[in-house]
């Protein structure tokens, strides 16, 4: 008797195990969760969105493990594809290679970069902008109502999304020309005027191996105005309309 309870706790410990590796094993090197935590990302992110970030799409470095752990020396990626222009990106911030970030990849090695009456040019040439709308948020965030308007931006690849923009005559709606050294990224956040990017010193570019993966989909998503606990409240609280979206 006291020999099968021996190895049913044997059994249970090493399907424990077994389920602690598998899913350490699927966020190294496949599907990552991270939550929005503020609105720097507005419209596209919404604080209160979680997302799985997929760890393949740049292939392996450092920070790709847990706790950044050194198993890929230096500056290393192991199978890497070069991002996208416009792709959303999860980052470390290359000021202590240890915060997450979240923002939209805007500038690729060689680039320069420049805004100009809140107006973002690529290498010499205006992004085209459209107005299209007077207000940029579907909710006031945190209960607080921000004036900005909603624009559909698009990028020389073609890439479309929105941007939100209260002034075009804010601090960083008119900069010098930033030129992306090798092996360096340039990302902005869609919520131009509410954003700490690449555009400020604390942030700057973006190390080719700081790039944690891709921002693919949403899978829940809450606004914050109650606890989950309060389960009599859900239907107002969750945002039903954002799980499983991708991100654009």
């Amino acid at each position: 008797m006291r020999s099968n309870a021996v190895s049913s706790t044997k059994d249970f410990v090493k399907t424990v195990l077994y389920a602690v590796v598998i899913a350490i094993g699927v966020r190294t090197i496949g599907y990552e969760p991270f939550n929005i935590p503020s609105g720097s990302m507005e419209p596209t992110l919404l604080v209160g969105d979680y997302l799985f970030v997929s760890k393949f799409s740049y292939g392996y470095s450092k920070h790709s493990l847990p706790f950044s752990l050194p198993l890929i020396p230096g500056d290393n990626r192991v199978l890497f594809t070069e991002p996208q222009r416009g792709d959303v990106v999860v980052f470390k911030l290359p000021a202590d290679n240890k915060t997450d970030y979240i923002k939209r990849l805007i500038g690729l090695p060689g680039d320069r970069i420049q805004v100009i009456g809140g107006i973002l040019h690529i290498n010499g040439t205006a992004v085209q902008r459209e107005r299209v709308r007077d207000t940029c948020h579907d909710e006031a965030p945190r209960g607080l109502a921000i004036r900005a308007i909603r624009y559909v931006e698009t990028l020389p690849n073609g890439v479309a999304h929105y941007i939100c923009e209260q002034s075009d005559q804010g601090p960083n709606d008119n900069t010098g020309v930033y030129t992306v050294p090798p092996g360096h990224y340039f990302a902005m956040g869609d919520n131009r005027d509410n954003s700490q990017d690449s555009r400020s010193m604390e942030v700057g570019f973006i190390p080719r191996e700081n790039l944690v993966g891709r921002a693919e989909f949403l899978f829940f998503s809450t606004n914050g105005s109650a606890p989950l606990w309060e389960v009599w409240k859900l239907g107002s609280v969750l945002r039903f309309s954002r799980f499983f979206n991708g991100i654009n």
